[in-house]
């Protein structure tokens, strides 16, 4: 096993097996089940929402409309989607919402669940939601940021000191 040289700190989790391993979606729809089981396991939490298949429809849409642009802008600017490859990253997109948040696919997702907890009506569907940003900051970003840094220096620690991870 060979080690690291003195000046340099593996910055990588204890896990750091889990970065980049599982697609995005499927830890969205694991935390999405997740919400659901939990909530069937504790009916008696159920809140009343006033107007809450409104706010989860609203919630969802939303959701779905910002993960959608975040692909988009992403295909506009002829660079890769997958979040396995992001050593394939051809262009840094830092315009439109991406000026805003770095990672609206992702900030997509999180609304997405924020509209399903509202639909189910339980505090435990909404306790899901840091469970699936702290996973996606620590298997997800952290590794994606650590490729962009790598491949666009400068400009990327530029974005950085602009742009907020979420929002």
């Amino acid at each position: 096993m060979s080690e690291q040289p003195a000046n340099q700190t593996d910055h990588r989790p204890k896990a750091a097996f889990l970065e980049l391993k599982l697609p995005p979606v499927l830890v969205g729809a694991v935390v999405f089940a997740l919400q659901w089981l939990l909530a069937e396991m504790v009916p008696s939490w159920n809140l009343s929402i006033p107007m809450g298949r409104f706010f989860a429809a609203f919630y969802v849409a939303l959701g779905v409309c910002v993960a959608l642009y975040g692909v988009l802008s992403f295909r506009l600017a002829s660079t890769t989607v997958n979040p396995h490859t992001p050593h394939k990253t051809s262009a840094l997109v830092c315009s439109g919402l991406y000026s805003r948040t770095r990672n609206p696919m992702y900030l997509g997702m999180a609304l997405v669940l924020s509209g399903w907890a509202v639909y189910l009506a339980n505090p435990v569907g909404f306790g899901c939601i840091p469970l699936f940003i702290a996973y996606m900051n620590a298997f997800q970003i952290k590794p994606e940021e650590r490729h962009l840094r790598e491949r666009f220096p400068n400009d990327f620690d530029s974005y950085l000191a602009k742009t907020r991870r979420w929002i």
